[in-house]
C-alpha cells in the first residue's frame, strides 16, 4: 500500500532535499567584506493538496502537504583573493514545521496516513564561494554548498526535517542590471545526493535552476520569479534503478525587493510561486520573505 502511495513520489519520500525558491532578485550578488559578516533570515510557507504522476496527471492518491520553515544563514565575505575573484564562506540552519496527510486508495476503501515532524533540519555549509564583477551592472558567483545529515530524522515517520545523507551541490549564480534598470538573475544548482543508510535509498542527481526578471524603481525592484527544477539520473533502492520517478516541477509568480542604502532598512525580498507542470511531486504553492543586514 505504500508502494502505490509513493509511486507518485521521485527521490526519497518525495520531498524537496534542497530548499527551493531561496534566489530571485540580485543572485549573483554577494555583501561586501565586513569585520562581523551578514546575518540573513528566510521564512518559507509551502502547501500542496495533489500530486502528480510521471504522466503529468493527478493522482489517485490524496495529499495534504504543510512545510514552514525558518532558517538562519551566515555569510562572511573577505578580501582574499582566490580565483581572480574574492573569497567568502556561509552556513545556514534551518528549523523546519512539516506535516503530510496522504489519503490512499485501497480494496473496499481508503487507508489514510499520516506524519508531523517540527524540528531542526539538515545544516548547510558552503565552505567556498567566490565572488566576481566581470563588468559595471553584472555580478557573478560560484559555491560549493554542502547539506549535512543533522536534522531530525527517523525512517518510520511518514515525513522528516532531515534527509539522512550528505548533498553536494556546486552553483553559479549571476545578476545583471542593464542601464535602464532591467534586472536579470538567476541561480543554477546541482545537488548529488548519498545514499541513505537507514533505507538504502538514493536519490537521483537534481537539477535546479531558480531565476527572476525586474525593473527598479529606486530602491524597489519589482518582477516575476521562479524555478525550474528536474531529477536527471533515477533514484536507487537497494542498488536497483526505480523506474519511471524522475521528479520536474515549474514554479513561476511576483517577486520584489527593496534596498536604500544608509536607510537603515535591511535588504528585502519576498515572492509568492505557484508550481504547475508536476511530475512524480506534489504541485502546490510557496510564499517566501527573507531579509539580510550587513555588520
Amino acid at each position: 500500500m505504500l508502494a502505490v502511495a509513493m509511486s507518485a513520489n521521485a527521490v526519497e519520500n518525495g520531498a524537496p532535499i534542497t530548499p527551493f525558491g531561496v534566489f530571485d532578485f540580485g543572485s549573483g550578488m554577494l555583501p561586501p567584506p565586513s569585520e562581523t559578516g551578514t546575518v540573513g533570515v528566510r521564512a518559507a510557507f509551502y502547501r500542496a493538496d495533489e500530486l502528480r504522476d510521471n504522466g503529468g496527471d493527478k493522482s489517485a492518491v490524496g495529499l495534504k502537504l504543510k512545510v514552514d520553515s525558518v532558517g538562519v544563514a551566515f555569510v562572511k565575505m573577505t578580501d582574499v583573493e582566490l580565483l581572480g575573484g574574492t573569497y567568502g564562506f556561509a552556513a545556514v540552519l534551518p528549523f523546519l514545521d512539516m506535516s503530510n496527510d496522504l489519503s490512499i486508495p485501497i480494496p473496499g476503501g481508503t487507508l489514510a496516513l499520516s506524519g508531523k515532524n517540527s524540528a531542526q533540519g539538515d545544516i548547510q555549509v558552503a565552505p567556498i564561494i567566490v565572488k566576481w564583477t566581470p563588468s559595471p551592472g553584472l555580478f557573478t558567483n560560484a559555491s560549493l554548498m554542502l547539506q549535512l545529515p543533522t536534522g531530525s530524522y527517523d525512517k518510520n515517520r511518514l515525513i522528516n526535517a532531515g534527509t539522512n545523507h550528505w548533498t553536494v551541490s556546486p552553483t553559479f549564480a549571476f545578476t545583471y542590471i542593464m542601464p535602464s534598470g532591467f534586472e536579470v538573475s538567476s541561480n543554477i544548482q546541482v545537488n548529488v545526493n548519498g545514499n541513505n543508510k537507514d533505507t538504502d535509498y538514493r536519490s537521483g542527481i537534481e537539477y535546479q535552476h531558480e531565476f527572476a526578471l525586474g525593473q527598479h524603481f529606486g530602491p524597489w525592484t519589482a518582477g516575476l520569479g521562479g524555478y525550474y527544477y528536474q531529477q536527471i539520473t533515477d533514484d536507487k533502492a537497494a542498488g536497483a534503478t526505480v523506474p519511471d520517478a524522475r521528479a520536474s516541477v515549474v514554479a513561476l509568480g511576483p517577486a520584489v525587493s527593496f534596498f536604500e542604502l544608509g536607510s537603515g532598512w535591511p535588504l528585502i525580498w519576498a515572492h509568492a510561486y505557484k508550481e504547475f507542470d508536476a511530475r512524480n511531486r506534489s504541485q502546490g504553492t510557496q510564499v517566501a520573505l527573507r531579509a539580510a543586514w550587513t555588520f
